[in-house]
């Protein structure tokens, strides 16, 4: 499943009122996905470890799939088309027996922090490398 992908890592998060821009990197690249500010702050108590007083919206998505025995493969964001990125989230479940991977379509901010909660890798494309702008301090 993940013979032409390349592994990104967390590079950073740069955290504004209004936005949040999550630095993902290779070898060779930095690129930006920026998104609304929640994501930013749930990112932050995430890496922080800080305790939330109540379950957020991927609290819930993460005990749904842990209630069903699901769980988060990888992600891949897959394509960049003016500012928007394109992501797909691979899930693995076992439904009478046979395991099945199971790929959805998602915002690649909701997608890391699925990754993020649940330690799977993060992926992209050679193809979105090539189309990306660099991210530079």
């Amino acid at each position: 499943m993940t013979n032409d992908f390349i592994q990104l890592a967390f590079d950073r998060i740069i955290q504004t009122r209004t936005y949040t821009a999550v630095v993902l990197r290779n070898q060779t690249t930095r690129f930006a996905i920026f998104t609304d500010a929640t994501v930013g702050r749930f990112l932050q108590l995430h890496l922080s470890g800080e305790e939330r007083i109540r379950p957020h919206t991927h609290d819930l998505c993460s005990l749904l799939m842990q209630a069903y025995d699901i769980t988060v493969k990888q992600v891949l964001i897959n394509d960049v088309q003016d500012t928007t990125f394109y992501a797909r989230l691979f899930l693995e479940m076992t439904k009478e027996d046979v395991q099945q991977i199971v790929e959805i379509d998602s915002r690649p901010s909701d997608c890391i922090i699925l990754a993020f909660l649940h330690n799977a890798p993060v992926f992209c494309t050679k193809e979105l490398l090539d189309k990306v702008v660099p991210f530079v301090e």
